[in-house]
């Protein structure tokens, strides 16, 4: 079993694996995700102890992806690398230095790979932990959410059956309608 769990988020297959293939030997789980919503999704469902990030990415782009990991306690403390071809286009919307987490342009060498995940650890530990009132805060938030939306469910099939209920009467009084025009024409 894992002790580790490093998320790759990265629409190139060729990039996970060559992120795959240059981690040090170790007790490493490897999740990828090939679009930045999957990547989003598993953040929050897996708990990664390392998330490696692409800046450009289909569904929700790295940028997005790294908004919402900034929205939450509990995500920013985990050590982020943020992998681009472009450096410029990361600078356009994040200014250096980097404080949050490390930077690594591509194509990268095993060493760098492994000199930005050191820099992304030590900056992750620079960032206040989450405490329990966080984590509890977080929790009711979630709750909230899930209440929410239970409640938009629950209106959303009222209205699925009135709507139902509406079409059977159409229907009834279409059916009416050309039985009458029916009977007209004999």
């Amino acid at each position: 079993m894992s002790t580790h769990k490093i998320l790759v988020i990265d629409d190139s297959k060729v990039i996970r694996m060559r992120v795959k293939d240059m981690l040090p030997e170790g007790n490493f789980d490897i999740i990828e995700a090939k679009d930045g919503l999957e990547g989003f999704n598993l953040i929050r469902t897996e708990n990664p102890n390392l998330i490696m990030l692409d800046f450009l990415l289909p569904k929700m782009s790295g940028w997005e992806v790294y908004q919402e990991i900034q929205k939450q306690q509990k995500f920013r403390s985990i050590p982020l690398v943020l992998m681009s071809g472009r450096k410029e286009e990361v600078t356009d919307k994040i200014t250096e230095p980097f404080e949050h987490f490390s930077f690594v342009e591509k194509p990268f060498d095993r060493e760098q790979l492994v000199d930005a995940i050191r820099d992304a650890m030590m900056k992750a530990k620079k960032q206040p932990q989450p405490n329990a009132a966080d984590l509890l805060t977080a929790e009711s938030e979630t709750t909230a959410n899930v209440s929410a939306l239970t409640a938009e469910i629950e209106q959303l099939k009222q209205k699925v059956a009135q709507l139902e209920r509406e079409s059977a009467q159409i229907k009834k009084q279409f059916n009416q309608l050309v039985s009458f025009i029916k009977q007209k024409l004999k």
